[in-house]
């Protein structure tokens, strides 16, 4: 998965922008805590997806059993 797809909500950043916001993370922050706040945001975004899933196959299932008792 590439960064910028990461990053949807944000999506006309270049380079430059990219480098800037890091820059700025890394003098609010620290070079320590930076990889654990990265480490947080991974989990964060794959919890994420992952409910999305779930919440999309429970949907899936209720209709396929409601077409099954319509018939």
């Amino acid at each position: 998965m590439q960064f910028t797809q990461v990053l949807l909500f944000l999506p006309n950043l270049g380079g430059s922008e990219i480098f800037l916001i890091l820059a700025v993370l890394l003098l609010f922050f620290g070079a320590k805590k930076l990889p654990e706040l990265a480490r947080g945001f991974g989990k964060s975004i794959r919890e994420f997806k992952d409910a999305t899933r779930d919440v999309k196959t429970q949907i899936e299932e209720h209709t396929e059993t409601d077409k099954e008792t319509k018939k």
